[in-house]
């Protein structure tokens, strides 16, 4: 698992967590780096090509997911809660659905769900997956504003927990002086 990441290019940094805190929210499995983010497309709900360049000066929590994985399903709401409560900071929550059924599966997805802060964001090819390396669903990306990943996370977390919505503050800013 170490190999496969320095594979990747992105140097690990364990974040200071309590190990109790860490089981509860899934932060412990919060993996930090840096690296730039890789030119990947994928597409708004109307079909429209977007990248991570098309969010300047925005941070970004890239949310690789689809409704059929148990584990992406769990943690959507609080992705959800996410975004609602980082949107007035330049934040955006990019869930990436890998479903090949596209928007009319997410949408009903969102629906029956109850989800109302999330954009609708298409990812059926897998493209940006590939792109960012990921190994498995769900996987999410902490990109900053200065479009470099920061962070990732493989596996399910509470979004919305103190903790990781700290992280996400925090990771989101540019890193000071460096280039």
């Amino acid at each position: 698992m170490l190999m496969s990441r320095r594979r990747m290019g992105l140097a690990l940094v364990a974040p200071a967590l309590l190990p109790a805190q860490a089981v509860a929210d899934g932060s412990g499995k919060l993996r930090e780096g840096r690296r730039p983010a890789p030119a990947v497309t994928f597409t708004d709900a109307e079909g429209r090509a977007h990248g991570f360049q098309d969010f300047p000066g925005e941070g970004l929590v890239v949310n690789l997911w689809a409704t059929w994985c148990p584990p992406c399903v769990a943690e959507m709401p609080a992705l959800d809660r996410l975004q609602g409560l980082l949107r007035s900071e330049r934040v955006r929550v990019l869930p990436l659905s890998s479903d090949r059924g596209g928007r009319a599966v997410v949408e009903g997805f969102y629906q029956r769900l109850g989800l109302r802060e999330l954009g609708l964001w298409l990812d059926p090819r897998g493209a940006a997956a590939r792109g960012l390396g990921v190994r498995g669903l769900p996987t999410t990306v902490i990109l900053d504003r200065a479009g470099f990943e920061r962070a990732r996370l493989e596996g399910e977390a509470e979004w919305d927990s103190p903790a990781l919505v700290a992280a996400v503050r925090r990771l989101v800013e540019p890193l000071a002086g460096v280039t």
